[in-house]
């Protein structure tokens, strides 16, 4: 694994574009673990239920979602009977839960407390990532793309009555998935064709695609609405590009380390968290100007890739996997 602070120092600094910003407290702070039931394989997305003060984990390697009570540290309930679950959305307003299949293609609900199947939307294999629009209560998720028989999407679903709406086309099987409420859009990372589509959240049409030029196998992205920056991050080669949120132009592009699945962007420390299944979170920073510049490398441990960013608590979580000799856990970090 490249040691990141120090190849970005020389590479920027050959540039005079940026610099490493060398502080001696790092970005982020472990927290003690929380340790998962054995048999919980590995992780892929997470959801928060602030009320609740609940973490909802897709725990892939146990065909399950399971529930953990922050408080206690304690999983309350596993839901089980998912072949695959992938994106999770937690809908505080109704208490509903839903959860990607990427298996069964298809869309499950979950309601009620405990929380019991409420529903399932067919979709088509490899459901995925999802977004959820407050303003016009309309869920986006990704699926499809394997096959002719399985075109690549986005699915609009109603949450007020649990329908789909329609389906809008992409190239590619889609991968990560932001909302700009601003600007009533929706970008979608489409890895195999290496471009940022965006679609226009009024009409369900699309509005743009653009192609990246620097570095494809694009996974995840997210959105700053105050800089109007979208923050792709690459696997080919390990980048994390930055994009002009209203024109697509690359504005820069920072290394990375390898396997990049999950990323988050922190509204109030103006900070990119970006996970990499290499076993590290790459920690980057907006400054006034608009400047991007790499700030840490936190260690995580191999295969966790993915997690969740929850502002409210100042805590980033990561799902470590389990490996010979070790059960899975769920890693916390203190952003502050």
């Amino acid at each position: 694994m490249i040691n990141l602070e120090t190849a970005v120092l020389f590479f920027f600094l050959s540039l005079g574009v940026f610099s490493v910003d060398t502080q001696s407290t790092p970005p982020l702070t472990p927290q003690p673990t929380i340790a998962m039931p054995i048999g919980t394989g590995k992780f892929d997305h997470f959801a928060f239920d602030l009320k609740a003060n609940r973490l909802f984990i897709a725990a892939t390697g146990n065909h399950s979602v399971e529930v953990l009570d922050l408080n206690s540290g304690k999983i309350t309930e596993s839901l089980t009977g998912i072949g695959k679950p992938h994106g999770l959305a937690w809908i505080h307003t109704t208490g509903f839960l839903y959860a990607s299949d990427g298996t069964q293609g298809n869309l499950k609900i979950f309601a009620g407390s405990p929380l019991n199947l409420a529903k399932s939307v067919q979709l088509s294999e490899d459901a995925d990532d999802m977004v959820y629009d407050a303003k016009s209560k309309l869920l986006y998720v990704g699926h499809g793309g394997s096959d002719a028989a399985n075109p690549a999407g986005i699915a609009v679903i109603d949450t007020t009555d649990q329908t789909l709406l329609t389906n809008l086309p992409v190239p590619t099987h889609p991968e990560g998935l932001e909302i700009d409420n601003l600007h009533d859009r929706i970008f979608v990372n489409v890895a195999d064709t290496a471009e940022v589509v965006v679609i226009d959240g009024a009409s369900h049409s699309q509005a743009a695609a653009w192609k990246l030029t620097r570095a494809k196998d694009n996974v995840p992205l997210v959105y700053d609405q105050e800089d109007q920056l979208l923050f792709v991050a690459c696997r080919t080669p390990a980048r994390l590009l930055v994009l002009d949120a209203n024109s697509g132009r690359e504005l820069a592009d920072l290394l990375s380390d390898a396997g990049a699945d999950d990323i988050f962007y922190d509204p109030e420390l103006h900070r990119i968290y970006l996970i990499a299944g290499s076993g590290v979170i790459d920690v980057y920073e907006i400054d006034s100007a608009k400047a991007v510049r790499p700030i840490g490398v936190i260690p995580t441990s191999a295969g966790a890739k993915t997690g969740l960013l929850v502002p409210s608590q100042h805590a980033l979580f990561v799902g470590a996997p389990a490996t010979e000799g070790k059960q899975a856990e769920i890693l916390r970090y203190s952003t502050r």
